[in-house]
């Protein structure tokens, strides 16, 4: 008997790993350290509690929509779809990145990160009052693990083995390649029906209104032009802690217009409740307290997006290092914020732009006929001399006529060095089309970052995404270097070496001279109506829409 007792304990130790057998179920995790509210906190900082509720919340949308399926590279998705279906578990904003429970109320995560296990919200329900289970939970892992985007089909390869431990119990094992993001990525899985899916095509374009699970379902549409969203009164996780406060509007509504202009003064006129502007220079010159209307300029910690015209290197000559530096050297920064952006712009010097995660690295800063002269050097040793007035052509792609001022004055200069640049505006599908195919010289476009980067970089700058069409490495850089460095960061097990490998990884990019670097602002222009409120506190990451109500 003792010998049995004795091999029963040896199994058992095999069987769990100590990181395994000392974890026990928790109500969040954080990508570094500890999450910063625990169990049982009332609600999230920078949300009301005592938000006024109901009413309608419009915004001015732009282009058009053709489908209501937000996680495929299928069509142009509808705006607002986040609202129809939670996730297992939820970030917040006041965190570099946290998630916490909700359709998985408890989770379990050994310290290696090799797995985990979702414990889920036996409440959780459907907009048809279905339960929500692990069938549903696994159905939506292999669904958006063949159907999804390319990052999301990435990260989910990386499983081994799904276990249904029972109805509301499912554990996710990680094979060769994970990291310590990869439990975060996983635990941030929409969940969809299986019930509902079983003979519908998950991945194509279609204008049916399909179940959901989250706070707000869909009320009516009118096809590519308005999407309008009505709350679900008995939402299940209503008394969530991470949702109170938030979703305070009976209706959300998304107006959709041609262009930036019709939808400003869409605004004016009262049609939209709410416009969040890009441009600073409208900012200053297009809006005006005494219309009634309240204008803010709300402040935020987070990386602004990295604007820039992209330049494709898998084309020559912007296969060149040289080539590129001297097409940088070119533009005129104060020339565009002094006359576009009346000073107001601040120019992008990091892929981490207003945050403490961008490198030291310094964009030349010469004046204008120096760098035109220095540009000039380069394009000569890189083998584009000038024979009558031209070394070679270009064509840059646009999709906000906005830019097009910004792109004629850098053309203006690009022609006084030989380089003549094409500029096309396209319409949304076919800019979308061409930027998915990476059928450009140049692109005007943007990188997202957050205060807490990870395996995204690989699908921004790493080979295998420079490879694969529909990935967001616009410049189609391949460096193994480079994708060293992304493993590292992504595995970093506390904050200060994710700063220190960030910071790395963006000077390595900003020194390949990759896109012309245009602006950042630092701050959240904001006009809305008076009758549209906020609360006094901001998110780390700036203004967080759902904790906004409406109140006469």
């Amino acid at each position: 008997m003792r010998v049995i007792v004795l091999i029963t304990l040896f199994l058992s130790m095999l069987m769990a790993t100590p990181a395994q057998a000392d974890s026990q179920p928790v109500h969040a995790i954080a990508m570094h350290g500890a999450p910063k509210h625990e169990a049982g906190f009332s609600y999230l900082p920078y949300a009301n509690a005592d938000a006024q509720q109901g009413g309608r919340m419009t915004q001015c949308s732009i282009g058009t929509f053709d489908t209501l399926n937000d996680n495929t590279m299928k069509g142009k998705p509808a705006e607002g779809l986040y609202l129809l279906n939670d996730s297992l578990m939820r970030r917040v904003w006041d965190e570099p990145f946290s998630l916490y429970g909700v359709i998985a109320e408890k989770v379990i995560v050994p310290d290696d990160r090799s797995s985990i296990t979702f414990i889920l919200n036996p409440n959780a329900r459907f907009h048809d009052d279905t339960p929500i289970t692990t069938k549903d939970v696994e159905f939506s892992f292999n669904t958006l693990k063949e159907k999804g985007k390319p990052n999301t089909r990435n990260v989910y390869s990386l499983v081994s083995t799904v276990t249904k431990q029972d109805q509301y119990t499912i554990r996710f094992d990680f094979g060769e390649g994970y990291n310590r993001e990869t439990a975060m990525i996983l635990a941030m899985m929409p969940i969809y029906s299986s019930a509902y899916w079983k003979n519908r095509e998950f991945d194509a374009t279609s204008f049916r209104i399909p179940l959901g699970n989250g706070p707000y379902k869909i009320k009516s549409i009118d096809e590519g032009r308005k999407i309008t969203y009505e709350k679900v009164t008995d939402y299940w996780a209503r008394n969530n802690p991470v949702n109170v406060g938030h979703y305070n509007f009976d209706e959300m509504v998304f107006n959709y217009y041609r262009d930036e202009q019709v939808a400003l003064e869409a605004f004016k006129a009262g049609a939209c409740d709410i416009r969040r502007e890009a441009n600073p220079a409208k900012w200053l010159v297009n809006y005006d307290d005494n219309s009634g209307y309240v204008t803010e300029e709300l402040p935020h910690s987070r990386p602004e997006q990295t604007r820039g015209f992209i330049l494709n290197t898998r084309r020559a000559p912007l296969n060149d290092p040289d080539v590129r530096k001297a097409m940088i050297l070119a533009f005129d920064f104060k020339w565009m914020n002094r006359i576009l952006f009346h000073g107001k712009a601040k120019r992008i010097t990091s892929t981490f732009s207003n945050s403490p995660l961008g490198s030291d690295f310094i964009l030349p800063d010469m004046q204008k006929r120096a760098a035109l002269i220095e540009s000039s050097r380069l394009l000569d040793k890189a083998g584009w001399p000038l024979k009558d007035g031209k070394r070679f052509q270009l064509t840059l792609i646009l999709n906000n006529p906005a830019e097009e001022k910004i792109a004629l004055g850098y053309a203006r200069d690009l022609k006084r060095i030989g380089i003549i640049l094409n500029i096309r505006l396209l319409d949304t599908a076919q800019f979308f089309g061409a930027l998915n195919d990476y059928d450009y010289d140049l692109v005007s476009w943007r990188w997202v970052n957050s205060l807490s980067p990870g395996t995204e970089q690989n699908i921004y700058w790493g080979c295998d995404a420079a490879k694969t069409k529909g990935s967001r490495n616009y410049s189609g850089i391949c460096d193994q270097q480079i994708d060293k460095v992304i493993a590292e960061l992504a595995d970093a097990t506390d904050y200060q070496t994710l700063t220190d490998f960030t910071k790395t990884l963006d000077r390595m990019i900003m020194e390949k001279n990759l896109f012309i670097p245009l602006y950042y602002t630092g701050v959240d222009y904001v006009a809305r109506w008076p009758y549209i409120h906020h609360p006094d506190t901001q998110s780390l990451y700036g203004m967080v829409l759902e904790t906004w109500w409406r109140q006469e």
